[in-house]
């Protein structure tokens, strides 16, 4: 497919750092990846729109970046602000126009407002729903945060799902592959790597709603169906009926130590510990 126009992408001075970026960038994800991007189709040609994306490997945002850089319309990525604080990597970030994420902070909603601004402002802003690398055992995507849907929902934006598959063999999550094995890092030779973009998720049912709970969680639903639906395609495979819940697991762990713990204590469960 051609490289679109970077006329739509408005600022000057946010162009050349981009451009700047991607001679630093592109080389070395090009002499790893043996890309195969498909769906730019389904990228809107003009006007603000959100993406969101699964996430697999720690390298995720390059390939994503570069995958949406190609397509002549450069995404503004939201990251946590710790890398924004990290030498070059930061100044970098903040000339590119990337949209630091302050957890834990009264200045966490800084992160929404100026996604907020920026698709209103005819940009592209990605999301990563599921807030972090995947836990799942098998790399399917996590239930997700409610930031992206909230995002669409307040703007009105398109809203396009993007899986990719194939990072993970490059640096794999956590040290482990699928399944959970161990596995490492995977530099050589070349791997190929998948980037599909779907069509616009269907939110329209949620639209002039009041923004609670349930119409978030219920769009988060949605949007992370489509990013599953996309990487099911990718992969040739069908996808588990069930989402792998990072809090249901983390409470199902804690309660296992618990058990674990009170079964120890009253001398029944000593064998574990030896």
């Amino acid at each position: 497919m051609a490289r679109r126009s970077y006329a739509s992408f408005g600022n000057a001075d946010y162009g050349i750092w981009y451009r700047f970026a991607a001679v630093l960038v592109k080389p070395v994800t090009t002499a790893l990846v043996k890309p195969e991007w498909r769906g730019w189709e389904n990228l809107p040609k003009e006007g603000g729109y959100l993406t969101v994306v699964n996430h697999n490997s720690v390298i995720d945002p390059v390939v994503y970046a570069h995958f949406q850089y190609n397509s002549g319309r450069p995404p503004r990525m939201l990251g946590k602000s710790s890398l924004f604080a990290v030498p070059f990597i930061g100044f970098m970030l903040r000339k590119t126009g990337q949209i630091p994420v302050y957890r834990d902070s009264t200045d966490a909603a800084r992160a929404f407002r100026a996604a907020i601004d920026a698709v209103n402002n005819g940009q592209v802003v990605q999301f990563y729903p599921e807030g972090t690398i995947t836990r799942d055992p098998d790399l399917w995507p996590m239930t997700g945060k409610s930031g992206a849907a909230r995002v669409a929902l307040m703007t009105g934006a398109p809203v396009i799902p993007v899986a990719h598959w194939g990072a993970h063999e490059i640096v794999p999550p956590y040290g482990r592959g699928l399944g959970g094995k161990k596995a490492k890092v995977s530099l050589f030779p070349r791997h190929r790597v998948q980037v599909v973009a779907g069509p616009p998720v269907d939110l329209s049912r949620y639209q002039g709603r009041e923004l609670t709970a349930q119409v978030l969680r219920e769009a988060t639903d949605d949007i992370m169906a489509a990013i599953t639906e996309v990487l099911a395609g990718i992969r040739g495979e069908e996808a588990p009926a069930e989402r792998y819940d990072l809090r249901r697991a983390a409470r199902a762990r804690n309660a296992a130590r618990s058990d674990r713990a009170g079964a120890t204590a009253d001398g029944t469960d000593q064998e574990d510990e030896l």
